[in-house]
């Protein structure tokens, strides 16, 4: 599909892919994230929860450690999408809650280990107050597009 006035970004993917990342003119190119996301094909939709730093049996992973907690964070987002069968490649939208954002480069930087260098959905950085327990300090949800 074409977008009018619209600067689709252009990479290659593992997965076929439903969805297409834009860049409008006139707003500045994002490190890792795209402004608009359009869903171009039939396919299911994933909405993945809030993803924390807790390991399968339920202990914190990285304590004090916001690299470590994204990590795994993004360890446990990557099975929830496994288990719906879907990849990185079928985020569209992805949202980090961080307690505080001054530390969005050690985020951005673990990130980076994990996911492919061509990862760009659309995204939200918010900085929260507290998350559910005050020893974490990195929540990441995500949706998702798989192709029919």
């Amino acid at each position: 599909m074409t977008h009018p006035h619209s600067h689709p970004r252009s990479h290659p993917h593992s997965h076929p892919r439903s969805h297409t990342e834009i860049d409008p003119p006139g707003l500045a190119l994002g490190p890792g994230y795209s402004h608009v996301v359009v869903a171009d094909a039939p396919g299911r939709l994933v909405a993945v929860s809030g993803q924390i730093a807790l390991d399968a049996g339920g202990q914190l992973v990285g304590v004090g450690d916001l690299a470590a907690q994204t990590r795994q964070v993004l360890a446990n987002l990557h099975a929830a999408l496994a288990a719906a069968g879907a990849d990185w490649d079928h985020v569209v939208k992805i949202g980090y809650y961080l307690t505080d954002v001054t530390q969005v480069a050690v985020m951005r930087a673990a990130r980076d280990e994990i996911v492919p260098a061509a990862f760009a959905p659309a995204s939200t950085l918010v900085e929260v107050s507290r998350l559910v327990r005050p020893d974490l300090l990195v929540e990441i949800d995500a949706l998702a597009v798989i192709p029919a």
